[in-house]
């Protein structure tokens, strides 16, 4: 009977009354009761679009994502009396009748009848209806269907509202209702609204707060207390006035309400990455967002599934946890742009990755994010499909790889490869077999020319040692040693198999060089960089994250070689200067003709990559006289140091094995001879004493030199000859100089 009732009143007053200006369109009453009976009445009252929230490691908020500014609340979350002004100056009837107020409907044909202004009869419950089919339109004909001012619209949400009476409480209605309408400033909701326009929750609204926010639903572009406030002031007392009539207040609350000027505290709602403190960590999260919501295939589908993704991402109300650390990014950050300007052509960017987890740390660059003067919202130092372009070339921090190779084949370090400052290698196979015409490679340095082994030609980074090198290694397995460590160019395709990639002419992105070293730093485990680590759906659901995995890559061994050798450029190689007061290793990289310059390094608990280059072409625009440590390696000492201050310093694995090395002798003069043997046995070496003692400074009976002498680098087990002084130097004879007394001079 209710249905029924409801469907006569559907043909006879929402035709006729509620929307005068269309009644005539000639639909009968007993069209519209038939039709309204056989009407599906099914609504969807999910939640409205949830504004998207991000945070970093230690759950604090980086940014934000939202078509629509909203924050629903449950309704012991709203102010009192903002329930009471919405329900006075909407529909004071609220919990008195069901869908269809009939009173409140002829007070509105009373009034349409014997005025030109019209007056609504919809009922909250009504314009919650309205909302949500507003809130479900996906496209813009279904935004039109359902805004469309026709009499079919006005009995389809009477349909609706009257199924929603049936099913949810009043005050389930309500509380959909203030979550989901529109309280002007962008912001959805009365909990947004609280906090747009009072920088407070709806919690704490005041009687005039409350009553500005319940007249602006009415109107929000003609009751914007910014843009009009007379206007808006004048609702907001008519809300008062309508809230003391109905007994709500009193009169004398009304009037001092009224009495007081509208006070703003605004908040304007922000969102997207501009506003992130963190905006280039932020654009890799946005772009593993829209891979995460489409499975795996954003990239894959057409522009208009992209965008449908891209709004469920800033309307779906989730809640994304990252694997950020601020005080690495705000290191990061510093030590970029205290060396290369915001609004300089050149730019720096870099990456940091933990070992052992592949957890992006921090992403950013010496550039500002977004658009102007000095600006890009290209995430450079990430690949294409994360927001970058397709890379840099990684310059010699690619021979790391090619030494990792030559260590797993077992060459031995003490290798010597006479390397002139310019050579001709011809030989070269790539996997599928193709061949390569000879190789002409020469060094930066003409003076570097001469026998180099794996540790100097690393520390000096010597490109015609590592030419030959990657022969004997084999140029397949020199870069598959590199894609082991998950390297790739970075527009995404496997890297070039071209003898000159040992120096780097593959284009790459620095997060994937920063996560290849951390797999170094990690004792050759190596994890694929990862910046989501939870992802939490309004309905508290978790979704389902893409496998990232971590691989032992290399044997432990090996790793901790190419660590302890690493070791040495940052001590005595093309980096030295570099140091960061704590155990690091790491690799400089200069490109081909000055196109850029790059270093990457680690420590055992953060790895992180470096590249400089002129933004407008690095072919055209050129870095001349810029080497991988000159820029880069000193922005990378710089944020490292940051990012690891206060944190602890463990020392790389010692390398176990034999791996063909060459060895220090230890400097034992002064010792006595027993213990000198000692140390000498323990080095590894085979220690003799020469019979007839020596002259020397030295207290007699200890030892005065030794050949090799002390810190000469010479093979493991090699005979050491100990040279024992007789306490007796040449200061003893009138006229000579005092020095040693050795069957050669061996310095001191």
């Amino acid at each position: 009977m209710r249905l029924l009732a409801a469907g006569v009143v559907a043909g006879v007053l929402v035709a006729f009354i509620a929307l005068p200006g269309v009644g005539s369109v000639g639909l009968t009453a007993r069209d519209a009761a038939n039709d309204f009976q056989e009407m599906d009445a099914e609504l969807n009252t999910s939640p409205p679009p949830e504004k998207t929230v991000v945070y970093d490691a230690k759950g604090e908020q980086i940014a934000v994502f939202f078509d629509k500014y909203r924050e629903s609340v449950r309704l012991n979350q709203i102010a009192p009396i903002m329930q009471k002004a919405v329900i006075g100056i909407e529909d004071s009837r609220f919990y008195e009748h069901g869908a269809l107020d009939l009173k409140g409907t002829l007070r509105a044909l009373v009034n349409n009848a014997s005025s030109d202004s019209t007056q609504g009869g919809s009922t909250l419950t009504q314009q919650y209806v309205k909302n949500l089919l507003v809130e479900n339109a996906r496209t813009e004909e279904e935004y039109r269907e359902v805004t469309a001012p026709t009499v079919d619209r006005k009995i389809r949400e009477l349909r609706y509202a009257l199924r929603l009476e049936e099913t949810m409480s009043k005050n389930q209605i309500l509380e959909g209702y203030l979550n989901i309408a529109y309280f002007g400033g962008g912001a959805y909701g009365v909990q947004a609204a609280a906090k747009r326009w009072f920088s407070k929750p709806a919690k704490d609204l005041t009687l005039p707060e409350a009553a500005l926010l319940a007249g602006i639903t009415q109107n929000p572009s003609a009751y914007d207390p910014v843009q009009n406030p007379r206007d808006a002031r004048k609702r907001r007392d008519t809300v008062l006035y309508r809230m003391a009539q109905l007994g709500m207040i009193t009169k004398a609350q009304a009037d001092a309400a009224a009495a007081q000027p509208i006070k703003l505290n605004e908040d304007k709602p922000v969102g997207g990455c501009e506003t992130s403190k963190a905006p280039f960590f932020c654009e890799y999260v946005k772009y593993e967002m829209y891979q995460i919501l489409s499975d795996g295939k954003y990239w894959e589908l057409p522009k208009q599934r992209q965008a449908e993704i891209e709004s469920k991402l800033r309307r779906g109300g989730y809640v994304i946890r990252t694997t950020l650390s601020m005080k690495a990014q705000n290191a990061l950050d510093k030590a970029v742009r205290s060396r290369v300007s915001p609004t300089s052509n050149k730019v720096a960017v870099e990456a940091m990755v933990q070992p052992g987890t592949g957890h992006i740390k921090a992403i950013g660059q010496s550039k500002r994010f977004g658009a102007g003067p000095g600006k890009t919202s290209l995430n450079l130092a990430a690949d294409m499909w994360h927001g970058g372009g397709v890379g840099v070339s990684a310059g010699s921090t690619f021979k790391t790889f090619t030494l990792a190779a030559a260590l797993e084949k077992r060459i031995p370090i003490r290798t010597s490869i006479h390397s002139p400052s310019r050579t001709t290698v011809s030989g070269f196979t790539s996997c599928n077999g193709d061949g390569f015409p000879p190789w002409t490679v020469a060094n930066s340095d003409p003076a570097e020319n001469g026998p180099y082994n794996l540790k100097n030609g690393t520390w000096m980074s010597v490109n015609t040692f590592y030419a030959e090198l990657e022969k004997r290694v084999g140029l397949c397995d020199a870069v598959k040693m590199a894609e082991r460590f998950g390297m790739k160019q970075g527009n995404g395709k496997p890297l070039q198999q071209v003898p000159s990639q040992v120096l780097g002419v593959n284009d790459v992105d620095m997060v994937h060089l920063a996560a290849a070293y951390a797999g170094f730093a990690a004792r050759g485990k190596y994890c694929e960089p990862v910046a989501v680590l939870d992802v939490v759906a309004p309905d508290g659901g978790r979704l389902k994250l893409p496998e990232k995995e971590c691989k032992q890559v290399v044997a432990q061994n090996v790793a901790d070689q190419v660590n302890e050798i690493l070791k040495g450029v940052l001590t005595q190689g093309t980096a030295r200067g570099n140091g960061i007061g704590r155990p690091a290793a790491g690799k400089t990289g200069t490109c081909e003709d000055f196109t850029c310059a790059v270093f990457a390094g680690h420590t055992p608990n953060m790895a992180a990559a470096v590249a400089y280059w002129d933004l407008r072409g690095p072919w055209k625009y050129k870095v001349y006289g810029v080497y991988g440590a000159t820029i880069p390696a000193p922005i990378w000492a710089q944020s490292m140091r940051g990012a690891l201050a206060g944190e602890p310093a463990p020392a790389f694995a010692t390398p176990v094995g034999d791996f063909g090395d060459l060895a220090d002798v230890p400097d034992v003069r002064g010792r006595p001879v027993p213990e000198a043997m000692a140390m000498l046995r323990e080095a590894g070496f085979n220690p003799e004493v020469v019979p007839r003692p020596v002259r020397s400074n030295r207290p007699p009976g200890t030892v005065a030199n030794t050949s090799p002498g002390p810190r000469q680098e010479v093979e493991p087990g090699a005979k050491i000859m100990i040279y024992v002084s007789n306490g007796r130097d040449r200061e003893d004879r009138p006229g000579r100089p005092g020095r040693d007394d050795f069957p050669w001079p061996f310095g001191d």
